[in-house]
């Protein structure tokens, strides 16, 4: 438990940081773009990080999950890069089809749309879950936080020479390309000075040889962190496609400001994952005593932003952007998913990535589905509230799934033997 909470610690390090930074690059954004093409900025990265998010495998979990043994990582890496390389092909196939489809259903101005295919070309090459993974697996929290400190670094920075040089939506698209390829260096740089890749072990079957089932884990994983990143991307998406792009830039405003509890939730998922894949008979405790922990974060969270959150706004973007409620709203959706962090990754590290797909995927698409009527009922903050009511959803699944995996070991436990009568 030590461990693991000074491991959060170092994450948490590299968030403030990340938080303190995100201020400065969101207010010279939005004040330099304007509402409406912020709103085109806006979907512009979330076009970008939709492809990641659906295309890109959780390979940082496989390298925890099976680089663990005697073997060591050397296989799970190069099972990671192998399916890292799937990932790029998958998604620049899904980035030409969006961008070229987008002036079907997205209020993108048709000279943008080469800046978005170069943006989701970029984000594409820069994944980086494998380096994330081997560090983890070493408990190595203080590089991982070292190495990704350069993308909040680079971004304030290239959004500053923006501002003064090329204060147009591309040259903000651009000082955020040069971010993500700047943090993926950092991250390999990082993750092969403590670890050796061996090109020669990278293969799609070596792994699902020596462990039955690995596909079936691989692609649960899969969509589940496709759950978790694309649905948060598309949902922006949809909101630019039903109420226009300043509905989109508005409601990026209030989703990056109001839930940072998200990122603080996938903070401690990220986290306790390792230790929980490395202490199977404390996991229930340990998941137990995190989720007590998120609850009073989540709960003071939500109180700073009652009665700070109207200021903020003013001050960073601008009075032009009224979406406070939409913000208090979207944080209270992520002190819902912070709670539901630890709980998620109790599943997942006992085999049951299938099931938090499923309980994740259902309020999730539900919530899509409800989109355009939740707008039309209230505008952003009527999606703010599809936002909130999936991740109360996912949550309450989540703790009955625990609570029957729970039962079911309690059942299937054998009994000890009484001694003979004599």
């Amino acid at each position: 438990m030590n461990r693991l909470l000074r491991n959060i610690g170092w994450l948490l390090t590299g968030r403030g940081l990340n938080a303190v930074l995100s201020l400065v690059y969101l207010a010279l954004a939005t004040r330099t773009l304007g509402l409406d093409n912020f709103g085109y900025f806006a979907i512009i990265l979330a076009l970008g990080q939709t492809v990641t998010g659906l295309a890109n495998f959780q390979t940082w979990q496989f390298v925890v999950r099976w680089g663990a043994g005697e073997d060591g990582p050397a296989d799970a890496t190069g099972f990671a890069i192998a399916l890292d390389m799937l990932s790029v092909v998958l998604g620049l196939v899904l980035a030409v089809a969006l961008v070229f489809s987008a002036p079907l259903w997205l209020p993108l101005p048709p000279e943008l749309l080469p800046v978005a295919l170069g943006y989701c070309v970029v984000a594409l090459l820069s994944i980086r879950t494998t380096p994330t993974g081997l560090l983890r697996l070493r408990f190595a929290y203080a590089r991982a936080t070292a190495a990704e400190t350069v993308q909040p670094v680079v971004r304030a920075i290239g959004a500053g020479i923006a501002a003064y040089a090329m204060p147009t939506v591309t040259g903000f698209v651009l000082a955020w390309a040069a971010a993500e390829i700047a943090v993926a260096a950092a991250l390999w740089i990082a993750a092969m000075r403590m670890e050796r890749i061996d090109l020669s072990r990278i293969s799609l079957s070596h792994i699902p040889k020596a462990h039955p089932g690995a596909w079936r884990f691989v692609w649960s994983t899969n969509m589940s962190g496709s759950l978790n990143v694309g649905a948060k991307q598309v949902l922006i998406l949809l909101v630019g496609a039903i109420g226009g792009e300043t509905a989109a830039g508005g409601f990026r405003v209030a989703s990056q400001l109001g839930q940072a509890l998200v990122s603080l939730a996938q903070t401690v998922s990220k986290a306790i994952y390792p230790e929980l894949v490395h202490a199977q008979d404390n996991a229930h405790d340990m998941a137990r005593r995190m989720a007590n922990i998120a609850l009073v974060a989540g709960v003071l969270a939500v109180l700073v932003t009652l009665f700070f959150g109207r200021t903020a706004i003013a001050l960073i973007a601008g009075p032009e952007f009224r979406v406070f409620w939409t913000m208090v709203i979207l944080a209270i959706a992520g002190a819902i998913e912070l709670v539901g962090a630890s709980l998620e990754s109790l599943l997942v590290s006992a085999g049951r990535a299938g099931t938090a797909f499923v309980i994740r995927a259902v309020p999730t698409v539900l919530g899509l589905a409800l989109l355009d009527v939740a707008m039309g009922w209230n505008g952003t903050k009527g999606a703010a509230f599809t936002v909130m009511g999936s991740s109360a959803l996912s949550v309450i699944g989540f703790w009955v799934a625990i609570i029957s995996l729970a039962q079911i070991t309690i059942t299937v436990k054998p009994k000890p033997e009484l001694p003979e009568k004599n």
